[in-house]
Parts: C-alpha cells; sequence; structure tokens
C-alpha cells in the first residue's frame, strides 16, 4: 500500500512540529504529539508510558543535559516514510542537534512509529540509535 500524499504532508508536519516543540526543552511541550500509550526505545534503556503525562519525567533529564550543552534547537533530516496500515506509518530520519551558534551538538538516527488517530497523526514509539546506521523504510 501506496502512502497517499495527504498523509505523507500530514506525519512530516506533525514530526516537525515535535521537533520545534521540543526545541524549547519544555517537556510539557512535547506532550501533544504522542499517542497515551507511547514507547521510547535509547542507548540509555526504554521507556514505556501509558499517558502523556509520564513524559516529562523522561524527557526533563535529557533536556536539562541538552540546555546545560548549549543547544539551541533539533531538527529532522533524511526523512523516509512508509505506510504499515491505513493507521500506521513508520517513519526514518537523522536527528540532527546544534548549539546557538548553528554548530553541530550531535546526531542520531530516530525511527518514529506514528498512528493515526481522532486527533491526527501522534508518535506511539521513538527508537534512537546511531545515526550511521539510520533506517530508510523504503
Amino acid at each position: 500500500m501506496k502512502l497517499a500524499d495527504d498523509d505523507k504532508a500530514a506525519v512530516a508536519q506533525v514530526l516537525n512540529d515535535y521537533y520545534r516543540a521540543f526545541s524549547t526543552l519544555d517537556a510539557e511541550a512535547v506532550k501533544p504529539y504522542f499517542h497515551e500509550s507511547w514507547q521510547l526505545v535509547s542507548p540509555a534503556g526504554v521507556g514505556v508510558g501509558t499517558t502523556c503525562a509520564a513524559l516529562a519525567a523522561v524527557f526533563q533529564p535529557a533536556m536539562e543535559a541538552l540546555r546545560a550543552s548549549g543547544f539551541a534547537k533539533a531538527e529532522l533530516i533524511n526523512l523516509h516514510l512508509k505506510r504499515l496500515s491505513a493507521a500506521t506509518v513508520i517513519a526514518g530520519g537523522v536527528a540532527v542537534r546544534r548549539k546557538t551558534d548553528g554548530e553541530e551538538l550531535e546526531r542520531a538516527g530516530v525511527v518514529y512509529l506514528m498512528q493515526k488517530t481522532n486527533a491526527g497523526w501522534q508518535i506511539a514509539t521513538i527508537v534512537i540509535h546511531d545515526a550511521d546506521d539510520a533506517l530508510d523504510p523504503e
């Protein structure tokens, strides 16, 4: 099944909006982008929540470390999307974090499992991995 252009645009917009919210380093700001049941898989471990209220506890320590490192913004590059079902899309790309002077702070490969809900497309799962192993789901 091919992903419709409208859904491609909607998923890309949600992820771009999520990156703008993340760049504020306010853990509360990212909550609207997540499904009520979510999972975060990273080299640091696995975080799982059944509500978005638990997101702040998972995101805040990482955001504080970024704030201390001179972080200014994050962006998603090399985005690839693949439809898994009518309501599920896998999105892969590279997250690039930059300092206030524009210098690259770090990059990581990311995979998002996106779920279409009554509220629109939401992040159900994030997998963070080495950028060299970025997934091209197509």
